[in-house]
Parts: structure tokens; sequence; C-alpha cells
């Protein structure tokens, strides 16, 4: 029961002259390919500089005819493959040309046994070069995938035209973060457990997932602890998180992928995401945080605490949201004007208790 909790949880919530002139142009022909599987599908992936794939997805309008370049960063269990229910009609209409990549070890890309936050913020970084996206785009994260946006934030500002980050998960290790918001939070002892699981009994927490002695090592079952009643009914007319059934996580590349990605999310990090200063002081960009107030994966309170810390960050909460919020159209599409047009809809403006 705990492990299902767990991973649930997580749900929702890797001449010398002449040779380098040789080297580099042949690096140039290589850093963007496509392969075909054996169902004839193609895959697109870029080759970073450290010699591996990251493979990718498009939609919305031709680069070279866009308006707005997005980078939308998937999260825990996910994939390039993931819902973003924005319209092909907005996306046209707005003129928007979307990139949704694997990060690293998941899907079709590369595991990077080296990643960290930093790691993510630079693949994103060669991602978009290797691309030519432009000198700067935008960049959305959803749910663990904005640990990766955060680190954007702090090493790339620069570049980035504007960040959205969706029901951000909250790390408990951020140093600045009250211990009489979490104290009592049962979310925080899971990730506490888990961690120590996943570094040091890897093997065992892989049979535990995989065995099939015990019901409660299913995990795509609907929790009303861990989602709310909208939630719910997403997951009743989904295909879930694949890569959380017992088929997909028996291979270990993905297990392997999965733990590494928690572990970077959940230990220390080399920087607070709340002591971060406005980088975009003469408002040439904007950052917003779109949260679902029903959302049981991430308490409503630590991310209005997120915000009141960073008043320089817009916030916006869905009344009756969760934490599937990429899966209703109409908060993808506000998420999207929002961030590109800065629209500020009103039904989106917290009712905070003065």
């Amino acid at each position: 029961m705990v492990f299902r909790r767990i991973l649930v949880l997580m749900m929702g919530c890797l001449g010398c002259a002449d040779q380098t002139t040789e080297q580099n142009a042949n690096n140039n022909m290589e850093s963007k390919s496509s392969v075909v599987d054996e169902s004839g599908i193609t895959t697109l992936r870029v080759r970073l500089s450290d010699g591996r794939y990251l493979a990718y997805r498009e939609r919305g309008v031709p680069k070279n005819k866009c308006k707005y370049s997005i980078i939308l960063v998937h999260g825990f269990g996910s994939s390039k493959e993931m819902s973003f229910m924005a319209s092909d009609k907005l996306l046209d209409g707005m003129g928007i040309y979307l990139l949704i990549y694997d990060r690293a070890g998941y899907g079709e890309s590369d595991p990077n046994p080296k990643r960290s936050v930093k790691s993510e913020a630079s693949d994103i970084e060669e991602l978009a070069d290797q691309l030519q996206l432009g000198s700067k785009y935008y960049v959305i994260g959803v749910s663990l995938g904005c640990y990766p946006a955060w680190s954007c934030i702090k090493r790339i500002p620069q570049k980035l035209a504007g960040v959205a980050l969706i029901v951000p998960f909250i790390n408990y290790k951020w140093r600045s973060l009250p211990d009489d918001l979490t104290k009592d939070d049962y979310r925080k002892q899971l990730c506490r457990l888990m961690l120590l699981l996943t570094c040091y009994t890897p093997g065992l927490l892989h049979w535990w997932f995989t065995q099939k002695m015990f019901p409660s090592a299913t995990v795509l079952e609907g929790n009303p602890k861990f989602f709310c009643d909208k939630d719910l009914a997403v997951l009743k007319n989904t295909d879930g998180y694949q890569l959380f059934t017992q088929d997909g996580i028996r291979k270990r590349r993905v297990f392997d992928s999965l733990r590494r990605d928690f572990i970077v999310a959940f230990s220390k990090w080399d920087f607070d995401p709340l002591e971060l200063s406005n980088p975009y002081t003469q408002n040439e960009s904007s950052v917003h945080i779109w949260q679902g107030y029903e959302d049981k994966v991430v308490p409503v309170q630590l991310q209005r605490h997120v915000s009141k810390t960073l008043p320089w960050i817009r916030y916006h909460e869905v009344p009756d949201g969760g934490h599937l919020l990429v899966y209703d159209t109409v908060v993808c599409e506000a998420v999207l004007k929002s961030l590109l047009l800065g629209e500020d809809p009103p039904l989106y403006r917290p009712k905070l208790v003065l």
C-alpha cells in the first residue's frame, strides 16, 4: 500500500587542425537526424555535444513561419507523446510552433547517467540551438518537468521569452521552505521514504514494482487520496501513464531513468528557487505559475507560498482544477494566451484570504 501511494503520488504528481575541422563538419551533419522504427513511424532527434540523442515531436505551424516558439517539458513518467490539450486551431491561429521532447532517458531519448538540475537546462538550451529556435523562446514545464524550467530561469534567463510552470512540484528540501507549512504534510514523509529507497535499495524497489504476488504493486488505480474528482475522471478516460505499468517499468532502462529523475528532482539543488531574484526587471519576459485549487499532489497552500515569496511571478489558480490541468483544453489555451499575449483571465485569479 505504501509503495503504491508513493508512486501514484509521483505520477501526478538520464594535421590536428584539419581533423578538427572535418570532425566539426561531421558533427554538424549528424546533429539532426530521424529514425524509422519497424512500424514505419519516424522519430525526429538531435545529437547533443556529449553524444546523446534527444527525440522530439512538433505541433503547430512550421518553425520557419511561426510567431512564437515554445518548448514543452513533460513530467515524471511521461514523454513527448504527452497530452497538451490546446487545439490545433488555436496553435495555427496564433502562429505557435510547439516542440515537445523526450527528456533524457525517457521515450526514445538516450539516458544521461550524469543527470542533474543543471544538465536539464543544458539539454533545453542545446535543443533550442540545434533546432535554431532563435535568440529567445518560451518554456512550459509540467509537474516534475518544472525543475528543468526552474533551472532555465536560474541559468539562461536571457534566452527565455517567457516561462509557464503548470502544477509545479515542490521540493521539500528547498532550504527556505518554512517548516510550519510542511511538518504535517504526509507527502513530505512519502518523498523522504521514496528518496531513501531509490538511493539505497533500487534492486528491491524494482522487484516490488514488477512482482505479481501482491496487488499493492498495481499503480494505475485511481486513488482519491491523491486525485480530485476531475483528475479521476481524466484517468478513467485516458491510457494513463504507460511507463507505470508492470510491463513498462519491468524494463530496467525505464526504471533507472525514472529513478534518476526522481533523485535529482527531490535531492538538494545547487540553488533555491524561493531565493531567486527577478531576472526581468524591465518586464522583457514573464514567468507564470498555474495551480489547481483541488490539486492533491501539490498542495495549493504551498504554491500560494511560492507565489507570495516571488511576487514577480504571475500566479493563476484554477478553482476546480486538480493536478492534471494539461488535459483541460480551456486551461491549456488560457496558459498560452496568458504567456504569449499577457491576458489575465479573472476566472483564474486566486481568491486569497487576507
